[in-house]
């Protein structure tokens, strides 16, 4: 153990300046002793300047309305977002399309995902155009804080399929220390029953009672039971939101056509479902290492190397499986709405 530890030693420090965020895999991450000295929070402290910093440089890219609303929110919500006709096309010809699809199980809730890669594209040339957006393009980038292409993915939501422990999903949450963005274009209307996402407005900044928590967090977390928390994705309670200064969660049951972009170092999670329904929408994901200065340069999102990510992703993955489990499996060929 001591000759593991010391050949680990160098990757755990490596990893305290990196988006690496795991309480119980990195003992130095995750040591309530460092921790209670200030490590968390200076690392905390840290990566929001430095994302500030980038979106500095990153705010011509977005109209001042939308830079307001972020900022205040942390979120920006868009309706009606692609002209009719080129939503309707996007719709139709996504409905039509099958390809190869992953799914994951969390509590009842079923997702499935299927990558926006050279077949899809080619299938469903609207997504071209939608990429190509000026205000999708900037507001991808401002909240990531980076000037990079997000991942996309075609995804499903469909919860009340199982008799199930409930969705982790459902509890309000950090997904994890430093601003990143995650974004959704609904393909569908999302009623209030069918378990809307769901974001606690201004939490994405860093006041002192949200540092305050984030370190008094760091002390505690390993003691829990929820593996989620102490893999770096922090849960909150509703009624410790007062005590931060936080309103109640707003709930986005919104029409089709509808954009939001978040970012989810906010409290966010998905709301409750009353009906099993069935989700539909793109689905992006943008996170880099955080303490990394510039805001671009990035290879991956060379047209060409950029559709290729996801399903280098999922051949890794699988290679490593049965030896790493995987949480995404896949599910053949299948389309966005089938059962």
């Amino acid at each position: 153990m001591l000759l593991r530890s010391a050949a680990l030693f160098p990757w755990w420090i490596a990893q305290i300046f990196s988006g690496a965020k795991s309480f119980a895999d990195n003992p130095l991450i995750g040591s309530q002793r460092l921790n209670a000295l200030g490590l968390h929070a200076a690392r905390v402290r840290a990566v929001h300047a430095l994302a500030a910093h980038r979106r500095r440089g990153l705010a011509d890219m977005i109209s001042v309305e939308d830079r307001e609303a972020f900022d205040r929110d942390g979120v920006v919500q868009i309706r009606n977002f692609l002209p009719e006709p080129l939503f309707q096309n996007l719709r139709t010809q996504l409905l039509s399309y099958k390809g190869a699809a992953r799914e994951t199980v969390q509590g009842d809730t079923i997702t499935r995902r299927l990558a926006v890669d050279k077949a899809a594209l080619k299938a469903i040339p609207a997504l071209r155009h939608f990429q190509k957006d000026a205000r999708w393009r900037g507001l991808v980038r401002y909240v990531s804080s980076f000037d990079i292409e997000p991942l996309l993915y075609i995804q499903s939501i469909m919860p009340r399929r199982h008799n199930a422990p409930r969705d982790p999903q459902h509890q309000l949450h950090a997904d994890t220390f430093h601003p990143s963005m995650k974004a959704w274009l609904f393909l569908e209307d999302v009623p209030r029953e069918t378990g809307p996402f769901a974001y606690v407005h201004g939490s994405h900044r860093l006041t002192p009672e949200r540092l305050a928590w984030e370190k008094n967090r760091s002390l505690t977390v390993k003691q829990g039971d929820c593996r989620l928390s102490a893999r770096g994705s922090l849960r909150v309670q509703a009624d410790e939101l007062a005590s931060l200064n936080l309103p109640e969660p707003t709930v986005y049951a919104v029409p089709a056509n509808t954009l939001i972009v978040a970012d989810t170092f906010g409290f966010h999670a998905r709301s409750e479902a009353t009906t099993a329904a069935t989700r539909i929408e793109l689905w992006a994901y943008g996170r880099r290492n955080p303490f990394r200065l510039p805001v671009g340069w990035d290879l991956w999102s060379l047209p060409g190397l950029r559709e290729l990510r996801i399903p280098l992703r999922w051949w890794l993955i699988d290679q490593l499986h049965p030896h790493v489990p995987r949480q995404w499996h896949p599910v053949g060929l299948k389309g966005a709405a089938d059962p």
